[in-house]
């Protein structure tokens, strides 16, 4: 019989590759496309068998299951001391319509497999262990995104968040009561030891690098805005060019804008007009309105205030030469989010000690890991996907990166657990 010592002091890997790659591909059949992906929507009833199956490996595995008010799915295997706040990790099993097998999927089948070897190990942690299914993670079918881990925070509401509606009219609350996964437990007041979530990186950075494992070190902070820009339409032949009042050449000049101050304020900075639409889009009107989305993020507050200001300039400027009107309006704040030290560290350790490549790396997107380090010690660890492609049913990772990653998660679990139990002794 090996301890959690044993194996935070040893090379080897300890979780089944096979298993863990299985799984995924078990779980990816339930709403499988001809292209290969996955199609999965939140409190579909293909969610509902996908939910079906992880309870029953759980238990399977000996873990407790219990379910609270959003759907959030918590399967707890239990450590010496039950009084000891859990251990966490998990991701999402919902998909994009055209999703891919490995996104959120792996989070939560790197869970599961940790607590399968934890089995085979006949390993007892001090503090109890929980692998969660968080609810709508994507916000494909209801908005917003990260719905259940916003809700486990108090970020969002129960009661606004079951109100929520598709675009059939079917609220959130129908739907879980549809797919019986309304649980009774309650939605918050959960503690929580630590949390660490396993991800494909869903970038480029890792591949491009040739590392196994992403020490995530936080969370790009995020601010979107809708921007409309109003001209004047006019015919395209008797109009002179020096009348005009074109709203798409005052929009081309913050699309520019957009992407230069981004490659200014590298390292981290991102910038990106993801919507563009101009009216009345008659190829002989010019156009005399242009609605677009700005979507910026940075790991540092003030820069990324500082790229939001230089663009703000930008459309001032336009405006005032193509004689046009704008409305900015915000319609997302994510702060920047840098994880716990200490659970940093346990994934950087776990990766050296395993003798994996590994770099720094900080994330791009959201992840319920975001919501959950409000709440306690958090961390993630990602692992490169082929040409840094997700949310696309060509998504795809090798099974030993998705192993070594689960590997990595195991270990920093266990330091984990053990960072709790002293914790607790030394209080």
């Amino acid at each position: 019989m090996q301890t959690a010592q044993d194996v935070l002091q040893s090379t080897h890997r300890h979780i089944n590759g096979e298993r863990l790659w299985q799984s995924l591909m078990d779980l990816a059949r339930l709403g499988a496309t001809v292209k290969g992906g996955v199609c999965r929507l939140a409190l579909t009833d293909l969610d509902r068998q996908a939910r079906d199956l992880f309870v029953k490996w759980t238990e399977e595995a000996g873990c407790t299951v219990t379910i609270d008010g959003v759907g959030n799915i918590f399967a707890r295997r239990p450590g010496r001391n039950p009084l000891l706040p859990p251990v966490m990790t998990g991701s999402h099993i919902d998909t994009q319509p055209t999703g891919g097998k490995f996104d959120g999927c792996f989070g939560v089948l790197a869970g599961l497999e940790v607590m399968r070897t934890l089995n085979d190990l006949k390993i007892e942690t001090e503090a109890p262990l929980e692998v969660v299914v968080w609810t709508n993670e994507e916000g494909s079918r209801f908005a917003p995104c990260m719905m259940g881990s916003g809700v486990f925070a108090e970020k969002f509401t129960l009661e606004e968040t079951l109100a929520k509606t598709d675009a059939e009219g079917i609220s959130v609350g129908q739907a879980l009561n549809a797919i019986g996964y309304a649980g009774p437990r309650p939605v918050s007041g959960h503690p929580v030891g630590a949390y660490f979530e396993a991800h494909i990186e869903q970038g480029p950075i890792l591949e491009d690098q040739h590392k196994t494992i992403g020490v995530v070190l936080g969370a790009l902070g995020q601010k979107w805005f809708d921007l409309t820009l109003r001209g004047v339409e006019a015919h395209a032949g008797p109009t002179p060019m020096h009348l005009r009042k074109d709203a798409l050449v005052g929009a081309s000049a913050v699309v520019a804008a957009v992407n230069r101050v981004a490659l200014e304020h590298q390292p981290h900075a991102c910038g990106t007009v993801g919507c563009l639409q101009a009216y009345p889009g008659s190829r002989n009107v010019i156009p005399g309105e242009v609605r677009m989305t700005l979507d910026f993020r940075h790991l540092q507050p003030e820069r990324l205030d500082s790229m939001i200001a230089q663009v703000r300039d930008v459309i001032s400027s336009t405006c005032q030469q193509h004689g046009l009107s704008h409305t900015l309006t915000p319609t997302a704040d994510f702060p920047p989010l840098y994880f716990e030290q200490g659970c940093v560290e346990a994934v950087r350790s776990a990766a050296q000690g395993l003798g994996l490549s590994h770099m720094d790396i900080v994330s791009g997107a959201g992840h319920d890991a975001i919501f959950l380090a409000e709440l306690g010690p958090a961390g993630m660890i990602f692992v490169p996907c082929e040409g840094g492609i997700s949310h696309n049913e060509i998504e795809n990772a090798a099974p030993e990166d998705l192993a070594d990653g689960c590997a990595v998660l195991l270990r920093a679990m266990l330091a984990a657990a053990q960072a709790v139990a002293r914790g607790r002794e030394a209080a």
